[in-house]
């Protein structure tokens, strides 16, 4: 029997009541700082608006970016697509080229290592190749699992998913076994100590209660942070924006007092760094303005993607085609049979369709961590080859799953940056790529696999099909 959400949540302590974002937003434009994401999913940019992503990394690309002054840039590593080692080799080129783009613009950063809010992830070697290459090895780490949005809270240290009104466990979802991020865990703390393999125990982890936040507020959030010992693990209980503001605001007094951070965070917490408000719903009314055919590129295989399938396809509204991973797996012709596909997506987006095409629901996986990567690897090349010889352009294109979302908007559209405009629903990122990319300043709707109920797919699709 799971906790009820409702009843555990009107049992904490009273949320903090000063208005506190725009105090953050002072403290943030003082200090001229840009808070930089390394994004190893594009699902990251779910809280934004009106930021610039980056799909390389080039220092000269960093720096021009940097040197507008943005509040907010995200680079999207894509590196949860990739084995342990290459991740961390990737994110310390990152990490080297922001070092020197932060030079030439003489621009000062905050670093986020944005990841999965059901715990997935290349966890410690990110934020390590992040300290190493920032040289900020002395640097405290805090981590923010909580993604308000998408009603993920962390609960004296445990960390959960509402469903229903039903507070799960991390640990007791599909999330938790993941063929290459699986995990034992829901209690954060525990989780450090599983995925740092006991270098760092459960004991040694600084928690911050809901209670803490709530009760004692901002000075005894900054008095604890400062007593902390650098590279110490922070972690920090959360329930709603409130908790992560006041949070916020201690963290700005302790560095102001001289400590250095790196985190590790969801999504929520990123604007709220910055001083804004997450979360911005996109009229399609505002930026849609063509008649035609849609495309949706389905690659996230979880249970709830499945589930937004079916329902999708249940309504009879699209041509659809099925990708077998099996016969993907088994045939090296990738661009034989992906030639056929595109064709016939053509055919159907020039007839004014709308498409849906999905990979096979059946999970393929290795038998271990890096061959069940290889295998996503193999399914979302051959999404790319698809989608590159496409030559009619969608009206706008939604892409179901992180891997798949991030991997056809920088190798398949061949987009550099993109702007996100705001959010289709909450959680789910809407891009305008850049100009220069395949299909120049398409709506690109970045749809991760975890976030929406069983209808979501089918109502982002209609809102903006309809313009409604």
């Amino acid at each position: 029997m799971y906790k009820k959400a409702d009843q555990s949540l009107s049992q904490l302590p009273p949320e903090y009541q000063t208005e506190l974002l725009p105090a953050i937003r002072r403290e943030f434009l003082q200090s001229r700082k840009t808070v930089v994401v390394f994004d190893d999913d594009p699902t990251g940019t779910q809280t934004c608006y009106d930021v610039v992503v980056l799909t390389s990394w080039a220092v000269a690309t960093i720096a021009e970016e940097l040197e507008k002054e943005p509040s907010i840039l995200f680079i999207l590593t894509n590196s949860r697509s990739l084995p342990a080692v290459e991740a961390a080799e990737l994110t310390n080129e990152v990490g080297t080229n922001l070092k020197k783009a932060c030079g030439q613009s003489g621009r000062d950063v905050v670093v986020i290592s944005r990841s999965d809010s059901t715990l997935r992830g290349h966890f410690p070697i990110e934020v390590a190749a992040i300290a190493r290459s920032l040289q900020m090895e002395e640097a405290i780490w805090v981590l923010l699992p909580a993604f308000i949005e998408g009603g993920r809270f962390t609960i004296d240290d445990v960390h959960y998913i509402v469903e229903g009104n039903d507070l799960i466990p991390v640990s007791e979802t599909p999330f938790a076994k993941d063929k290459s991020f699986g995990y034992e865990n829901s209690n954060v703390r525990k989780w450090v100590e599983e995925k740092t393999e006991g270098s760092v125990k459960a004991s040694d982890v600084v928690s911050f209660s809901i209670e803490e936040i709530r009760s004692r507020g901002i000075e005894y959030v900054s008095r604890k942070l400062s007593a902390c010992r650098p590279s110490q693990v922070v972690l920090v209980n959360a329930a709603s924006y409130k908790d992560l503001e006041v949070f916020a605001m201690g963290l700005i007094d302790a560095e102001r007092a001289g400590k250095k951070f790196l985190f590790r965070s969801s999504a929520t917490f990123v604007s709220i760094r910055a001083g804004i408000a997450p979360g911005k719903i996109l009229k399609p009314s505002d930026v849609l303005h063509a008649d035609g055919g849609s495309l949706i590129v389905v690659g996230s295989y979880v249970p709830k993607t499945t589930s937004q399938l079916d329902y999708l396809l249940a309504q009879g509204k699209h041509e659809a085609m099925e990708i077998s991973v099996a016969d993907i797996i088994a045939s090296g012709e990738k661009s034989i049979a992906s030639g056929a596909v595109s064709k016939r997506i053509d055919e159907w987006l020039g007839n004014g369709r709308d498409v849906v095409i999905y990979t096979s629901r059946q999970l393929e996986a290795g038998i271990d961590s890096e061959s069940s990567l290889r295998i996503n690897r193999a399914v979302s090349d051959f999404l790319v080859h698809v989608v590159s010889q496409l030559t009619v352009q969608p009206t706008f294109f939604i892409a179901k799953g992180g891997i798949t979302s991030s991997d056809l908007a920088s190798k398949a559209l061949l987009a550099r940056k993109a702007l996100i405009l705001g959010q289709a629903i909450p959680g789910v990122p809407v891009w305008e790529l850049d100009e220069k990319s395949k299909f120049p300043k398409i709506l690109y709707i970045v749809f991760p696999g975890n976030v929406g109920g069983a209808s979501a797919l089918w109502e982002v699709w209609y809102r903006f099909k309809y313009n409604i």
